[in-house]
């Protein structure tokens, strides 16, 4: 189901606010492909118990605080044409969660908010895209905190988690592993609620998921998780995500085999080397990758290379550094390992109770419309309604994306 953008003028919602428009997100494109003090102390208010295991905030640091006009100036700089409602201030929380096995380790993440805090304010969560450097999370780069600052300047409490090892996260990150997905926002939630009550600012229980690329996966997996194990905890509202590979399984299991030049073949030892760290696939790299790659590729994914680095060594067409032993037995047994645990990661087979509307294009060949398609016919067993929502005819990864987040934000506002 394709939508057209509303017109390129400023969108004013039906209560008077003035909203983002669809000109500040063509122009915010370009960031996204390299993809006055707040009101804190209500005296009324009393600040909850310390919590203890997952969710405890280790530490809370202030990154920045911008005034109003200072919130313009640098939403002007990044190329964003948007007047803000609001000034900002930028908190980086560290907090408790748990691996893969279930052990305690640290996370971080950003925590962006009005400023000043004038009532109560719904949680906005965007799951950041596939990155390979901790240094790109958005608690350790302004940069990669210009969504929440646009949505903290429209009035959200807007959360950004790292997610596992990224950020003051170590390890290798579990790229595309639901479980840890799920429990390393569900975590990043509860640290920020304890913000919240620390610093006296009221929440209107309304929690709103969204994301692009890794971070639509990311936002369907944290969806699931919410309603499927912590819905005493929190409601989610709605979920906007964005051009997610949902359909491992099948529609990216397909991509990993195709002979076809893919445009980011980093992607696919990315996923080869996390799953390793979390299934234990293999005892050798070289028994998933052939050399040179079996000894050149685990190096480059310490947290400190760029995809840049790591596409420019790798062959356009992926398969071409799987094993040949491997890569036969992976076409040819439907129940081999890999094959496995890609479906143990699938996200497009639950049944919501929160509406979803996707965001995708059909350009998209890093990850490909068909998973939103699958997606969009294995949700269909919950109660919400489940959408799926072109916004730019035909655009490709990065082409959709401002106008996939502008889209998002806009039907988030109508609730």
């Amino acid at each position: 189901m394709a939508a057209s953008l509303p017109s390129p003028s400023l969108l004013v919602a039906p209560h008077g606010h003035v909203r983002w428009g669809a000109a500040a997100w063509v122009r915010v494109s370009l960031v996204l492909s390299l993809v006055a003090a707040s009101c804190d102390t209500d005296p009324g208010s009393s600040a909850p118990p310390p919590r203890e295991g997952r969710g405890a905030t280790l530490s809370v640091t202030e990154l920045y605080t911008l005034s109003l006009q200072e919130t313009n100036d640098r939403l002007k700089a990044l190329g964003v044409p948007v007047t803000a409602r609001y000034g900002v201030r930028s908190f980086k929380l560290i907090y408790e969660t748990v691996d893969a096995q279930g052990e305690p380790v640290q996370a971080s993440g950003a925590v962006v908010a009005p400023s000043p805090v004038l009532g109560t304010m719904d949680i906005l969560s965007f799951q950041h895209g596939t990155i390979l450097r901790r240094g790109g999370a958005p608690s350790q780069s302004e940069g990669a905190q210009f969504i929440g600052i646009g949505y903290a300047a429209d009035g959200y409490l807007s959360v950004l988690p790292d997610l596992l090892g990224l950020g003051e996260s170590q390890g290798l990150h579990p790229y595309h592993h639901a479980a840890t997905a799920g429990t390393a926002v569900v975590d990043m939630l509860r640290a920020t609620s304890d913000l919240a009550a620390a610093k006296g600012w009221m929440l209107s229980g309304q929690l709103f998921l969204t994301g692009y690329s890794q971070g639509g996966y990311t936002a369907m997996a944290v969806h699931r998780a919410l309603e499927e194990d912590y819905a005493d905890e929190f409601t989610v509202m709605a979920s906007a995500p964005m051009a997610g590979a949902y359909d491992l399984s099948g529609v990216m299991t397909e991509t990993i085999l195709s002979t076809e030049p893919y445009p980011s073949p980093y992607y696919l030892p990315y996923l080869i080397l996390a799953y390793n760290e979390v299934y234990g696939l293999y005892d050798d790299p070289s028994e998933f990758l052939v050399s040179p790659y079996d000894t050149l590729l685990p190096p480059l994914f310490d947290g400190t290379h760029g995809e840049g680095e790591v596409n420019a060594l790798l062959p356009d067409v992926p398969r071409e550094i799987l094993n040949p032993a491997l890569l036969a037995a992976f076409e040819q047994d439907p129940n081999h390992m890999f094959r496995l645990v890609l479906a143990e990661n699938d996200v497009h087979r639950w049944a919501p109770k929160a509406p979803i509307r996707m965001y995708h294009c059909a350009g998209d060949r890093h990850v490909p419309i068909a998973n939103a398609h699958a997606a969009l016919e294995g949700l269909k067993g919950g109660s919400a309604s489940v959408e799926l929502i072109e916004p730019v005819q035909d655009a490709d990864h990065f082409g959709c994306a401002a106008y996939a987040i502008y889209s998002g934000k806009a039907w988030i506002d109508t609730f």
